[in-house]
Protein backbone atom coordinates (compact mmCIF):
# COMPACT_ATOMS: atom_id res chain seq x y z
CA UNK A 1 0.00 0.00 0.00
CA UNK A 2 2.04 2.93 -1.20
CA UNK A 3 0.83 6.31 -2.34
CA UNK A 4 4.22 7.98 -2.12
CA UNK A 5 7.06 7.60 0.32
CA UNK A 6 6.94 11.38 0.70
CA UNK A 7 3.25 11.53 1.64
CA UNK A 8 2.75 10.80 5.32
CA UNK A 9 -0.50 9.80 6.96
CA UNK A 10 -1.33 12.28 9.70
CA UNK A 11 -3.03 10.77 12.76
CA UNK A 12 -4.44 13.35 15.14
CA UNK A 13 -5.10 11.33 18.29
CA UNK A 14 -4.67 12.22 21.95
CA UNK A 15 -5.02 8.65 23.24
CA UNK A 16 -1.70 6.79 23.35
CA UNK A 17 -3.60 3.47 23.51
CA UNK A 18 -5.65 4.25 20.41
CA UNK A 19 -2.55 5.38 18.53
CA UNK A 20 -0.69 2.20 19.52
CA UNK A 21 -3.58 0.08 18.21
CA UNK A 22 -3.61 2.03 14.94
CA UNK A 23 0.16 1.69 14.62
CA UNK A 24 -0.15 -2.05 15.09
CA UNK A 25 -2.66 -2.24 12.23
CA UNK A 26 -0.43 -0.10 10.01
CA UNK A 27 2.57 -2.39 10.68
CA UNK A 28 0.56 -5.58 10.19
CA UNK A 29 -0.66 -4.43 6.80
CA UNK A 30 2.76 -3.14 5.72
CA UNK A 31 1.78 0.50 5.33
CA UNK A 32 4.72 2.08 3.54
CA UNK A 33 3.74 5.69 4.09
CA UNK A 34 5.26 7.35 7.14
CA UNK A 35 2.78 7.87 9.95
CA UNK A 36 2.93 11.13 11.88
CA UNK A 37 1.08 11.62 15.13
CA UNK A 38 -0.15 14.88 16.53
CA UNK A 39 -1.54 14.61 20.05
CA UNK A 40 -3.86 17.59 19.82
CA UNK A 41 -5.45 19.99 17.38
CA UNK A 42 -2.94 22.78 17.92
CA UNK A 43 -0.04 20.50 17.05
CA UNK A 44 -1.91 19.27 13.96
CA UNK A 45 -2.59 22.80 12.77
CA UNK A 46 1.04 23.79 13.37
CA UNK A 47 2.14 20.93 11.12
CA UNK A 48 -0.53 21.47 8.45
CA UNK A 49 -0.04 25.23 8.26
CA UNK A 50 3.75 24.95 8.12
CA UNK A 51 4.55 26.38 11.52
CA UNK A 52 6.00 23.07 12.69
CA UNK A 53 8.89 23.22 10.24
CA UNK A 54 11.12 24.79 12.88
CA UNK A 55 10.33 21.87 15.17
CA UNK A 56 11.44 19.38 12.53
CA UNK A 57 8.07 18.43 11.06
CA UNK A 58 8.24 17.35 7.42
CA UNK A 59 7.32 19.94 4.82
CA UNK A 60 5.16 17.48 2.85
CA UNK A 61 1.42 17.68 3.41
CA UNK A 62 -0.23 14.37 4.28
CA UNK A 63 -2.01 12.00 1.89
CA UNK A 64 -4.90 12.13 4.35
CA UNK A 65 -5.69 13.00 7.95
CA UNK A 66 -7.16 10.49 10.42
CA UNK A 67 -8.77 12.87 12.92
CA UNK A 68 -10.12 12.21 16.40
CA UNK A 69 -12.94 14.55 17.41
CA UNK A 70 -12.81 14.74 21.18
CA UNK A 71 -9.45 16.05 22.33
CA UNK A 72 -8.51 18.60 24.96
CA UNK A 73 -7.81 22.11 23.74
CA UNK A 74 -8.37 22.59 20.03
CA UNK A 75 -10.56 19.61 19.19
CA UNK A 76 -11.07 17.75 15.94
CA UNK A 77 -14.10 19.84 14.97
CA UNK A 78 -12.01 23.01 15.00
CA UNK A 79 -9.20 21.33 13.03
CA UNK A 80 -11.69 20.12 10.42
CA UNK A 81 -13.32 23.53 10.12
CA UNK A 82 -9.97 25.31 9.72
CA UNK A 83 -8.70 22.78 7.18
CA UNK A 84 -11.77 23.07 5.01
CA UNK A 85 -11.55 26.90 4.98
CA UNK A 86 -7.87 26.97 4.05
CA UNK A 87 -7.30 26.75 0.26
CA UNK A 88 -3.92 25.07 0.85
CA UNK A 89 -5.49 22.32 3.00
CA UNK A 90 -8.97 22.05 1.50
CA UNK A 91 -8.27 19.10 -0.79
CA UNK A 92 -6.58 16.93 1.85
CA UNK A 93 -9.02 14.13 2.70
CA UNK A 94 -10.09 14.14 6.34
CA UNK A 95 -11.34 10.91 7.85
CA UNK A 96 -12.93 11.54 11.22
CA UNK A 97 -12.20 8.58 13.51
CA UNK A 98 -14.14 8.93 16.74
CA UNK A 99 -15.84 6.96 19.48
CA UNK A 100 -18.88 9.19 19.03
CA UNK A 101 -21.84 7.58 17.32
CA UNK A 102 -23.93 10.71 17.75
CA UNK A 103 -26.00 11.47 14.65
CA UNK A 104 -25.35 15.16 15.35
CA UNK A 105 -21.56 14.69 15.39
CA UNK A 106 -21.67 12.67 12.18
CA UNK A 107 -23.90 15.18 10.41
CA UNK A 108 -21.88 18.16 11.65
CA UNK A 109 -18.61 16.64 10.44
CA UNK A 110 -19.95 15.99 6.96
CA UNK A 111 -21.41 19.50 6.82
CA UNK A 112 -17.99 20.90 7.75
CA UNK A 113 -16.40 18.95 4.89
CA UNK A 114 -15.26 15.62 6.33
CA UNK A 115 -14.58 13.10 3.58
CA UNK A 116 -15.48 10.14 5.77
CA UNK A 117 -16.62 9.38 9.31
CA UNK A 118 -15.64 6.14 11.03
CA UNK A 119 -16.53 5.10 14.55
CA UNK A 120 -13.76 3.49 16.58
CA UNK A 121 -14.61 -0.12 17.36
CA UNK A 122 -13.89 -1.40 20.86
CA UNK A 123 -12.53 -4.78 19.77
CA UNK A 124 -9.13 -4.91 18.07
CA UNK A 125 -10.26 -7.27 15.27
CA UNK A 126 -13.04 -4.87 14.28
CA UNK A 127 -10.63 -1.92 14.48
CA UNK A 128 -8.15 -3.72 12.26
CA UNK A 129 -10.80 -4.50 9.65
CA UNK A 130 -12.16 -0.96 9.60
CA UNK A 131 -8.74 0.70 9.38
CA UNK A 132 -7.57 -1.79 6.72
CA UNK A 133 -10.57 -0.93 4.54
CA UNK A 134 -10.04 2.81 5.05
CA UNK A 135 -6.36 2.64 4.15
CA UNK A 136 -7.07 0.46 1.15
CA UNK A 137 -9.69 2.90 -0.10
CA UNK A 138 -7.74 6.12 0.47
CA UNK A 139 -4.35 4.83 -0.71
CA UNK A 140 -5.26 2.30 -3.39
CA UNK A 141 -8.72 3.11 -4.74
CA UNK A 142 -9.36 6.83 -4.47
CA UNK A 143 -7.68 9.28 -6.82
CA UNK A 144 -6.10 11.94 -4.64
CA UNK A 145 -5.00 15.38 -5.86
CA UNK A 146 -1.40 15.40 -7.08
CA UNK A 147 -0.81 19.04 -6.14
CA UNK A 148 -0.79 18.42 -2.40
Amino acid sequence: MLLSPLKPILVVEDSAEDFMALSRVFRKHALQNPVLRCEDGDQALDYLQGYGKAAGWPQTLPAFVLLDLNMPGTDGRAVLEIMKRDPKLLSIPVIVFSTSTSAGDISDCYQMGANSYLTKPIEYAALEEKVRHAIQYWLETAELPKAL
